[in-house]
This record gives structure tokens, sequence and C-alpha cells, in this order.
């Protein structure tokens, strides 16, 4: 008997290997995703990206704020990436990405902030509170909700700096709200939120990644998303519902450590969450 399962790698190694998987250098072809109105007086979500494509990966739970809460979800490039002869084409690329899904975007400075690192804060906090200031500035301005971005331990030098650049202008600005961190690079030491996304959501975030042609085109990661997010659900089952949780039923998701930022510090919390396809996603907001 050969065995049953040949059929189910080959299925999705096909996948991976795709060539012809359509990338978007601009939304003539893709479209618009589904949009709803948004109310003038709509509640504010923001996305800190350390990256311009940063914001795909990890859009899960805001793609569900704008879509089911009725929140303007903003897009804040903290850079355009550290190479300076690609940083027109990825503003391009991320103002398609998220003009596809629906979002708001926001350039911090001219080309986006660089050095963006502990590196900086420690050894040039002059430069580093300048950085703060124009992150503190938007806070001031936006006064959202929600904010995303990554953890403290997420690896990448830039995404560990943009967790500290985004708290310290939390404080500066005296801002309260609900934190959401991310986790890409590295695994979060104690998330509690798993939140799924649909089919239709999952699908939405891929095309949205495409539209980063030059980044996915020497990287196909924007393939290698829904295997990420299938893992997100084996792994989030436990580590965000409680060891020997049941399994959730639905496939996709997106890990985060959702908590309360207080205008100087996160508040500790126990709450966790697993929000599947047909919860109530405003249960974070509690």
């Amino acid at each position: 008997m050969s065995n049953p399962y040949i059929a189910l790698v080959e299925a999705h190694n096909a996948l991976l290997q795709k060539t012809d998987a359509p990338l978007f250098s601009n939304l003539d072809e893709l479209g618009h995703a589904p949009k709803a109105e948004l109310a003038a007086d709509a509640p504010i979500a923001m996305i800190f990206a350390p990256h311009p494509d940063d914001e795909c990966i990890i859009g899960g739970l805001p793609l569900r704020l704008g879509r089911e809460a009725g929140f303007n979800v903003i897009n804040v490039a903290v850079s355009q990436g550290s190479n300076l002869k690609r940083q027109p084409e990825r503003w391009v690329e991320v103002k398609n990405a998220c003009d596809y899904l629906g979002w708001g975007l926001l350039e911090t400075i001219p080309g986006g902030l660089m050095d963006v690192n502990c590196k900086t804060r420690d050894g040039n906090p002059t430069a580093w509170a300048e950085k703060v200031e124009v992150i503190a500035n938007i806070l001031r301005k936006y006064k959202p909700q929600v904010v995303v971005c990554p953890h403290n331990n997420d690896y990448h030098s830039a995404h560990i700096g943009t967790y500290y650049l985004l708290t310290d202008a939390l404080k500066a600005a005296n801002h309260s709200c609900v934190l959401v961190q991310s986790e890409f690079w590295r695994q979060m030491e104690a998330p509690n939120a798993l939140i799924a996304t649909s089919i239709n959501d999952t699908a939405d975030l891929i095309a949205a990644l495409a539209c980063h042609v030059e980044e996915v085109r020497r990287n196909p990661y924007h393939l290698r998303l829904p295997g990420y997010m299938a893992d997100n659900v084996r792994r989030g089952a436990e580590v965000c519902g409680g060891q020997g949780a049941a399994a959730p039923t639905f496939s996709f998701g997106s890990i985060y450590h959702v908590g309360r930022f207080d205008g100087n510090d996160l508040v500790p919390t126990d709450k966790k969450f697993t929000i599947s396809e047909s919860d109530d996603i405003k249960a974070i907001l509690a």
C-alpha cells in the first residue's frame, strides 16, 4: 500500500512552487476588496509597520476590525526599507496594498524613519527623541483606540525598535489604548489571542501582499502565508487557549498579545482570546 499522504504533500508542494501566481504592480487587474462605508466618527485602529509588507503579514486582526466593527484602519509606514533606491517603489507597493484592503496609509517623514533600533535608542538619545516625537504627534492627532505593533523580541532589529519607538511615543503622548503586539520573525513568550481569518480575508491578505511585487518576487512568502496562518492555529490552540484546550475548527489565524496601555505602561492582563470567524471581534476591546 502506498502512503496515502503523498498526494496531500504533493498538492501543498505544487502550491508553494507556483511560478505563475499573479503579482500586482497596480490595481487595474486586482481592483479593490469589498469595503464597508465608514462612519464620520469611526474609531481608529493603527498599524505601525516596521517595513512595507509587514502590514499584510500581521493584518488579520485589523482587517476584521475594519470589516466587522466599523474601524478606520490606518497603516503607518514607520520606514520604507533601508534600500534608498527602492524606497519610492516600496511606497507605491504599500499604497497599492493598503488601497486594496481599504486602509489608510500614513508616512512618518518623507522616505520614512531610518535606524529605528535599540542601538539608536541607547546610543543616540537626541535622534531617538526626534523619532519618538514624530510618532507621538501622529498619536495625538489621530487618537487611535487600537494600536498594533511588533512585540519586543521579534528578532529583527527594526521590529524590536518599532516596539520601543511606539511605547516611548505612547508615553510621550500620554495616550491610552488597546495595544496589540504581533509576531512574525520570532514567537512571543506569552501571547494571549488567536484570531481567525476567513478564507476570503486570508485570500485578501495574500493578494495585498502580492502588491509588494519585488519583495515577494525574491522570496515568495505570499504563497507561504496560508501555511504560516494554519500553523498559528495549531500552536495558538494551546499557547493562547491554555494547555489541553480544544483545537479550533477554523483553518487560518494570527497570534497576538492584546493588552491595554494606560498612557504610561502596558497593564498586566490575564485575559485570553480565541476568536473564531463567527465570534464578535469587538470582544478584544472589553
